[in-house]
């Protein structure tokens, strides 16, 4: 903040982001609708399941069973156009706790993309990069993160007393959160709290160490990591104020240990560094009941249920819906086709059905989306990838639950519109601090970078280069 450019206000101008889909923009300088990871996990027409964006069969996981590439990122990426400016020479590394995104990060051309295995604990990778960097293997072998686990614990890094804002029965009893082995959900749990920060910024310190990351005299390296801050989700007090604040505080020390190892490897004044929020917040506790904020569950089992009775009564038996997904509904065309309804008048009466529910906004067709009319249609053409999208788009009432059933085990995620305000630093040596209060396009960060960096701009940007 003193000696960096400092963004204020990123506007994504998107709904439903997620790690996945902001991560993408950041990184190509595009909306959802064009670079093909519109969320974390896609509706796949074709086979009639849902999967993960990036998801490819043809590579194989190296430390992990999943499949993963950056086939499915339909643009160039900043990692890309550094590769193809250096001549393939760069080295380019991303270390996350998200397979996703640390692909994305890395792009087509980087080097390698590393992740954390949520079933194993090890560092792992995908055959469509070169192999598990050597330090990164060393580690999986030598001291694994399934041997460290059981001795980890997250608890107040000050007294508590210190956190501003705390209510008077929050001090009374410190959070302590440990990480048994036999839970079978415990990498998830450690990644989502600040010690997964912690592991990742070893990592990162220990590749760059090693791999004399930012050394190379003949083209511009690059290393990218993912944090989270998120509100705890596995906390059982709604209140996670105290927690919050001190995932800040924890991210804080990893971003500076971060950058003196920058600063002792490659040198300081010798690295851009660019910081950014990924723009969205994952409502993790729903709210008490207690505090009678008006609201309830929307129950997508019920919904699924009740609307296909309603289209069976309009257009004789059948099972009219394929998949809802988040908040997409997907009708099944083949059975639309062979009782030969008209599939735009189909779509308009699940529209009208849909908006009638209790917890439902709004609801829009695919044509509504692809052809927009508002100012929020337009929003919703951004973010939506028409090759994956379904053919009701619902909006649901901020207060309400949004129980997927469909699966087991449920889930719920709480609504809530509420603008998050989405920071960026970028620093650059030889160039003044200052502070842009104004709202900053998030698409302009890439092509901004890509500029600093006096390389092309992703191939898909849709703005052009911040002013300074």
């Amino acid at each position: 903040m003193k000696d960096g450019i400092y963004l204020r206000n990123v506007d994504f101008k998107v709904p439903s982001l997620d790690e996945a889909s902001s991560t993408a923009m950041l990184f190509t300088g595009a909306y959802p609708a064009q670079t093909g990871v519109a969320s974390s996990m896609v509706f796949n027409p074709s086979r009639g399941t849902v999967q993960p964006a990036l998801s490819d069969p043809k590579t194989m996981g190296n430390f992990t069973n999943d499949s993963f590439s950056a086939e499915n990122i339909r643009l160039s990426t900043l990692a890309d156009e550094l590769q193809v400016a250096g001549n393939g020479l760069a080295s380019i590394f991303s270390f996350a706790a998200d397979p996703q995104q640390s692909i994305i990060m890395s792009g087509h051309a980087g080097t390698s993309a590393c992740w954390i295995n949520n079933t194993t604990g090890n560092w792992a990778t995908t055959t469509y990069y070169k192999s598990l960097p050597t330090p990164i293997s060393t580690r999986n072998y030598s001291t694994p993160l399934a041997n460290r686990i059981d001795t980890m614990q997250w608890k107040p890094s000050i007294e508590l007393n210190r956190y501003p804002g705390v209510p008077s029965q929050k001090k009374l009893y410190p959070f302590r959160y440990t990480f048994p082995h036999s839970d079978k959900n415990v990498y998830n749990r450690f990644t989502a709290s600040p010690l997964g920060n912690k592991e990742i910024t070893d990592v990162a310190i220990e590749c760059l160490k090693q791999l004399r990351i930012g050394s190379n005299p003949n083209a511009v390296d690059m290393l990218n990591v993912a944090y989270t801050v998120e509100p705890y989700k596995y906390s059982s007090d709604s209140d996670t104020r105290i927690e919050t604040t001190d995932a800040y505080l924890r991210l804080d020390a990893q971003i500076g240990r971060l950058l003196d190892a920058v600063d002792k490897y490659v040198g300081a004044g010798n690295a851009i560094i660019w910081l950014s929020s990924t723009g969205y917040c994952d409502e993790a506790v729903i709210e008490d009941k207690k505090y009678r904020i008006p609201g309830g569950d929307f129950s997508m089992k019920r919904a699924k249920s009740l609307l296909n009775s309603y289209l069976s009564a309009l257009h004789g038996n059948g099972d009219y819906i394929t998949a809802f997904h988040d908040n997409h509904l997907y009708l099944d065309h083949k059975i639309l086709e062979d009782k030969k309804l008209d599939i735009s008048a189909v779509m308009a009466d699940a529209r009208t059905f849909l908006t009638k529910m209790s917890g439902v906004a709004d609801a829009r067709t695919l044509h509504d989306v692809l052809s927009p009319s508002t100012p929020e249609e337009e929003s919703l053409r951004l973010a939506m990838d028409p090759k994956t999208g379904g053919d009701i788009i619902l909006e649901f009432s901020p207060g309400w639950n949004v129980v997927n059933d469909l699966e087991y085990p449920s889930t719920s995620k709480s609504v809530r519109l509420s603008p998050v305000l989405a920071p960026a630093f970028i620093v650059v040596p030889g160039v003044a601090s200052q502070t842009i209060s104004t709202p900053v396009d998030a698409v302009a960060i890439a092509p901004t970078i890509a500029g600093l960096l006096r390389i092309r701009s992703p191939n898909g940007s849709q703005e052009k280069p911040i002013a300074f």
